[in-house]
């Protein structure tokens, strides 16, 4: 079409004075066949027609506007109309024109070729040029109207231009915009210089501050925009690696006694694997110890977490430093990782609100202690986080005056846990007293939890566990006494044996449990523990023989209970006592529930029990939760409220020494004893408020929903927001626990196959792989011996594995497989002993039990030539398969650093 017939129906439209969206009806009437509004110049048209007059005809440009609005012409088409109107004078149409560009200028898009985005790029370099033009014409008719005395009209259209300007120049993406135009059109940004120089003179004679500021900041963005790529370019693409964030938080989370050596070897298998760069390395570290310790629940959870950050994380990265090609490369990197760490503002001020101190100072003085840091580099980072400090948030005083803050408590604790080592090494025969003042202090407000977080994490927990059992074992046996000693001696039983069952509860009983070997005398307190003691996942039989020790010895101690106003002490027999309590109380739960004996005599019989030693309320509390288990729900009452009477405080005089401290122990333990058989029995009891932990990560995951919808819930969470949280690692842990290594792996695998974008599926593969070291050797015989075999067989699956998802799947088994490879002579870590193991003869194979057999997966990983009778298995054709989908995951970078 020719455009005089647009402009023919332009003037109809205004003739007949159609409605804009009249208007638009009968144009596409008049060009029926898809016309392209660009090329007839419908923009220019109408802007034409409507700027024919001294003032804009408003109902023609109604017809712009509907046009914009409905994207019947582009923007790049609107903006080129725009810059060819040069009547300045004209102060409406001026007016108008900056009204339209106000509708889109801060959301300019394309849609379309390349083609079209170059024309974007250079037509909002045109209306750029046009805007100087137009504001350079506002000032000097300002100017003029000031001589004159009429200067309010013109000031106003100034105003206009300038904030048009600072709108459309404020956008990072129109500014990105305009340096693409800059490159394609250099002599139209040339002409843009000299018109800011122009407007910069005819500007610095305004007598108004706020529109010459308004100005100069305009013209320091557009100065900006040649130095944009330069600016950015020190930026990196990546910085951030979830894989690294989730690793620090599982351990720092669930295994906080485990050596330092295997994580140091899975944190330099996912550098490697990963090739990150040392700073960015040490600085997702830190920044992971950061989140774990805000995220960390209050109590024992929070000194887990500070005692990781400040004690185990710095030993950890002194190990790291052996990797490393030289000393000062590595204390250089350490630097460089801080440096991009004082950055994250919000990140440290929010730790150091949860601390109440200066975390950072912190760490740089552990850092620098370790050799990880020079002095001068230390003093220059602490300056440096001291003057970002001054601007931070601060707590009221009075909610953090009495507060003293966690890190300086655990750094304090790690010298004294090496000091009580070496008082527990004494002789106890000699000193018994003395010994007994150091454990009440120990006992005192959070003292036990901050040596125990403190022992955990520099690797001395098991020694200091190892020394409690001693001397827990040394109060046993009891010779010719005194009263005062009799008691000095029961106490040092009961706390011993609290603190053993506190250790095991909080850290798990591995740590408690020494190295069998045979010859060697187990002690009273393993062997209670391990047939006594409940535990999760560990269901006992309350019919034992362990329960049901001499019958003489049973029932003199139910006539100890029931008959003396309070338990002798003298000559005796703890662990006798401990061993014999369990029968005791069937008998007198028997006599209880048939009417021999009354309430009163029960709480008699209970106040005995935990009057003077709080250990006989354990054992007795472990035996009632393993009988309640077995009984219906009508036969549970009197059991529950046995357990009740046991769990409170007794409010005499007559009690022993630390009786106070004891209970608040005591009753910490009952609470982690009975959690799992009420929840089951949908039971109540309120545990009085004992100023320890209740458990953080309890019963997480929501009632009455699939495990299945529960899962693929929680990892659409995690993967949208990019990184694991501490309570994500443990509903994975508990789905894990419920659900099997099959069903977890498989149905994670099924997720990461509908993710069809490929930056979706790589941070699905780094999340995947740092949630699978909750299990990371079971997951890999189960992916590579199920899970993929059952893919790459089934010809219907196969359209799941083309790429970007089939790739992320090689990536993922690779990655697995190395991991497992690397960690297969290694110890597994505590939380991975504790689950239990299914038994899979054929994985043998691939992971044998003779460590002197080498497996399959081994030789072929080790190997740098394929074997024709490796490959040959159809077991290791699955790795072939994997080569085949992905064969750079196999590069000698993924293996070597």
């Amino acid at each position: 079409m020719k455009v005089v017939n647009l402009k023919q129906a332009i003037l109809q439209a205004w003739k007949e004075r159609w409605s804009d969206y009249q208007w638009a009806i009968n144009m596409k009437k008049f060009f029926p066949k898809g016309a392209t509004w660009d090329i007839l110049n419908l923009a220019e048209a109408l802007l034409e027609q409507a700027m024919i007059g001294p003032s804009p005809n408003p109902l023609i440009l109604s017809y712009l506007k509907y046009a914009i609005s409905s994207q019947m012409v582009s923007y790049s088409s609107v903006l080129t109309a725009i810059s060819k109107f040069d009547d300045f004078s004209r102060d409406l149409c001026v007016q108008a024109l900056l009204d339209i560009m106000d509708m889109f200028c801060d959301r300019l898009s394309c849609h379309g070729k390349a083609e079209e985005c170059i024309g974007l790029c250079r037509a909002l370099l045109s209306a750029l040029h046009w805007l100087l033009r137009c504001t350079a014409a506002s000032a000097e008719q300002l100017r003029v109207g000031l001589e004159a005395g009429t200067p309010a009209a013109a000031e106003k259209q100034l105003a206009m231009c300038l904030q048009r300007l600072e709108k459309t120049l404020s956008s990072t993406k129109n500014r990105a915009l305009l340096h693409i135009a800059k490159l394609e059109e250099a002599s139209s940004w040339t002409a843009i210089e000299h018109c800011l120089l122009k407007l910069g003179d005819i500007l610095a004679g305004l007598s108004s501050p706020q529109l010459r500021s308004q100005a100069e900041q305009c013209g320091t963005l557009i100065r900006s925009i040649p130095t944009m790529l330069s600016v950015h370019s020190e930026q990196l693409h990546k910085t951030g690696f979830p894989t690294v964030h989730a690793v620090v938080l599982l351990e720092g989370t669930m295994n906080l006694t485990g050596e330092t050596q295997p994580l140091v070897e899975q944190l330099m298998m996912v550098k490697r694997m990963q090739h990150i760069p040392t700073p960015l390395f040490v600085l997702e570290i830190w920044k992971a110890c950061f989140v774990g310790l805000i995220e960390s629940p209050e109590g024992t959870g929070e000194l887990k977490w500070t005692a990781f950050t400040f004690l185990k994380i710095p030993q950890v990265l002194v190990k790291l430093k052996k990797y490393s090609h030289g000393d000062k490369d590595f204390t250089e990197d350490v630097n460089s990782a801080f440096e991009f760490l004082l950055k994250l503002t919000p990140l440290l001020d929010k730790a150091d609100q949860r601390c109440n101190c200066d975390c950072t100072s912190f760490l740089l003085q552990e850092c620098s202690k370790q050799g990880l840091l020079s002095e001068a580099s230390m003093n220059n980072l602490m300056a440096k986080r001291k003057a970002d400090r001054e601007h931070a948030p601060q707590l009221k005083s009075d909610e953090n005056a009495n507060i003293q803050p966690n890190p300086g408590l655990i750094l304090r604790a790690e010298p004294t846990v090496t000091n009580i080592l070496k008082t527990m090494d004494a002789d106890h025969s000699k000193s018994p007293e003395g010994l007994l003042g150091v454990l009440g202090h120990m006992l005192s407000g959070k003292s036990l939890d901050l040596l125990l977080a403190a022992a955990a994490a520099t690797g001395k927990l098991k020694s200091f566990a190892r020394k409690f059992i001693n001397l827990n074992e040394f109060t046993t046996h009891g010779s010719e006494e005194s009263t005062k000693a009799a008691s000095v001696r029961a106490l040092l039983f009961d706390i011993s044996f609290l603190m053993l069952c506190h250790v095991a509860q909080t850290y798990g009983s591995e740590v408690i449990l020494s190295e069998s070997s045979t010859g060697t005398e187990v002690f009273f307190f393993e062997t209670w523990m391990q047939t006594c003691m409940p535990e999760e996942g560990k269901i006992l039989n309350p019919d034992h023989p362990c329960f049901r020790p001499d019958s003489t010895k049973v029932e003199s101690l139910v006539a100890l209970l029931n008959n003396s106003s309070e338990m002798k002490l003298v000559q005796m027999k703890w662990h006798e006592a401990c061993l014999s309590i369990s029968a005791a109380i069937l008998e007198i739960l028997n006599a209880w529930e048939n009417g021999v004996l009354a309430f009163e005599s029960i709480q008699k019989i209970t106040d005995n029990i935990k009057g003077k030693v709080c250990s006989l309320a354990v054992c007795a509390v472990a035996w009632l939760v393993a009988h309640v288990r077995m009984l219906g729900l009508d036969e549970r009452e009197k059991s529950l409220q046995m357990i009740r009477q046991l769990a409170g405080p007794l409010y005499s005089e007559n009690t022993l020494q630390f009786y106070n401290e004891r209970v608040v122990i005591m009753s910490s333990i009952l609470e982690h004893m009975c959690a799992d058989v009420l929840q089951q029995t949908a039971t109540q009891i309120k545990f009085p408020s004992t100023g320890m932990d209740t458990m953080p990560y309890w019963n997480l995951l929501p009632p009455k929903r699939p495990i299945k919808e529960v899962l693929t819930d929680i990892f659409a969470k995690v993967l949208e927001r990019g990184w694991v949280d501490s309570r994500s690692i443990h509903i994975f842990d508990t789905l894990l626990h419920m659900g099997g290594v099959y069903w977890f792996c498989n149905n994670l695998i099924k997720e990461l196959l509908k993710e069809t974008r490929k930056e979706h599926t790589l941070r699905a593969v780094e999340l995947l792989y740092s949630i699978f070291c909750l299990d990371m050797q079971q997951v890999t015989l189960v992916l590579l011996g199920h899970i993929l075999p059952g893919l790459l067989t089934d010809s219907s699956k196969w359209h799941s594995l083309m790429d970007p998802p089939g790739t992320a799947l090689a990536k993922l088994a690779v990655w697995c497989a190395l991991s497992s490879y690397s960690s297969h002579k290694g110890q597994a870590s505590s939380r991975q002993k504790k689950r239990h193991r299914e038994d899979i003869e054929d994985y043998i194979s691939l992971f044998p039990l003779d460590d002197m057999q080498p497996s399959k997966l081994m030789r072929l990983l080790s190997s740098n030539e394929e074997d024709a009778n490796i490959l040959s298995s159809p077991r290791m054709s699955v790795l072939g398969a994997l080569v085949t989908l992905d064969p750079r995951t196999f590069s000698g970078q993924a293996l070597h650093p």
